[in-house]
């Protein structure tokens, strides 16, 4: 449950109007036939004169229990919104894509043990977990309602290293430097990140021509994230995408220190590829993916909204330069999906529009194929209002892309991490 569109999005209902719209127009679409298979587009060919690992990706935000209520999504009937009947059109499609790695946004606590996990195990997959911050002052028989941030990953071609949250109320306490903006506005959103390091198997270089023994055991650092709703707070989401990427850096930093294998080259940060995916509540033109891709932002830039960040972001957040007036981050990103492939991630009633990303290293990743928007003739031709319906479980649409990843050498600075100069 993400939508860019107003600022009283929580509160809103579908108006009177709509309303005698709706009841016919629903059991149009209701009755609606099924839409047609979301189109697999080819970008490009796999590399079969040097080993290369090759692997699929998910990421979807499946919209939690709680959030799908008639008054969120008034033009959607009531048997729709219940999560037993879409929590088996979600595994479905997860199962159908069969991705090699699988990013989650909005999965309840209850959910990712009692369900997600126990059948992707079924399949072949582990995966991690975490709530949103405000889980840790519940009681347990309400924290088990409280949604967060999963990872999956198939056990043939990855093993966990470790796994970090990322609390991005708790960053904004440490690093406040006496600034209300960031007490009040970024410190009081408990949203998060969850990043995997994982490290490729064997069995991932299935390309045909066998790696180096000393290359088969490469780092990637996969990171999910839920950024701040609202769009009246643009600064929070700016700022806690700074947050994020500062803490990635950190943890590629860390894998210095960590032996991969007994007997194995311990890790460099500046070989650690990162995959990116999330439910950013952002659209392209944001400061957020502005920043993403170009791994940097103005200080000026208007998402800040002239509030009083540049201080406790200079100090703690992330590297500033005083010749260009930028803050920067030290991953090269590109963005699988732009709104050429698919216009809207998110759709709903008052609002569609591409919010969830998928990025990568664009040094050494490169995107062979992606999957394609469900018909926009479908949706208009059957009247659909918005998600979720009948046969799209979630408010969201799953992104799938399939990306081909090159070995790192030692000493180049050739993935997606830009050594420190």
């Amino acid at each position: 449950m993400t939508t860019t569109s107003h600022p009283q999005a929580e509160e809103r209902s579908v108006n009177s109007w709509t309303k005698r719209c709706v009841v016919g127009e629903v059991s149009e679409a209701l009755t609606a036939p099924l839409p047609p298979m979301r189109p697999w587009i080819p970008l490009g060919h796999p590399d079969r004169n040097r080993p290369t690992c090759i692997f699929t990706v998910m990421c979807y935000n499946v919209l939690c229990d709680k959030y799908a209520t008639r008054q969120m999504y008034g033009y959607c009937p009531s048997w729709v919104l219940k999560w037993e009947y879409r929590r088996k059109s979600i595994l479905e499609e997860i199962r159908h894509y069969s991705a090699d790695i699988i990013s989650l946004q909005e999965v309840e606590t209850e959910q990712f043990y009692n369900y997600f996990l126990p059948e992707l195990k079924r399949d072949g997959y582990d995966g991690i977990f975490s709530p949103k911050s405000r889980a840790k002052t519940m009681a347990e028989s309400d924290r088990r309602y409280v949604d967060g941030c999963a990872i999956f990953y198939r056990t043939a071609k990855f093993s966990l290293v470790y796994d970090h949250l990322i609390e991005f109320n708790q960053l904004a306490l440490a690093n406040a430097e006496g600034s209300d903006d960031m007490l009040n506005r970024v410190m009081t959103k408990d949203n998060i990140g969850l990043a995997a390091l994982l490290e490729t198997k064997e069995a991932a270089w299935s390309n045909g021509i066998r790696p180096d023994p000393s290359q088969i055991h490469q780092p990637l650092l996969v990171c999910t994230a839920h950024i701040h709703w609202d769009p009246q707070y643009c600064d929070v989401k700016l700022v806690q995408t700074m947050m994020l990427m500062n803490e990635l850096k950190q943890l590629t930093q860390d894998a210095v220190g960590h032996s991969f294998r007994p007997g194995h080259n311990k890790a460099d940060p500046s070989h650690t590829q990162l995959l990116l995916c999330g439910d950013f509540n952002s659209l392209l033109d944001s400061g957020v993916i502005e920043f993403l891709n170009s791994s940097r932002i103005s200080a000026n830039h208007p998402d800040f909204k002239e509030l009083g960040y540049k201080a406790c972001l200079q100090k703690g957040i992330a590297p500033f330069s005083d010749k260009t007036n930028d803050f920067t981050h030290p991953f090269r990103l590109s963005t699988a999906y732009t709104t050429d492939v698919m216009p809207y991630s998110n759709y709903t009633y008052d609002f569609k529009g591409l919010i969830d990303y998928i990025f990568y290293s664009k040094n050494t990743m490169v995107p062979l194929g992606l999957l394609g928007p469900v018909d926009a003739e479908w949706f208009r031709e059957n009247k659909v209002l918005g998600c979720p319906h009948r046969d799209i479980p979630s408010d969201h649409f799953s992104l799938l892309v399939e990306l081909e990843m090159s070995p790192t050498y030692s000493g180049l600075g050739s993935n997606g991490f830009i050594p420190r100069r």
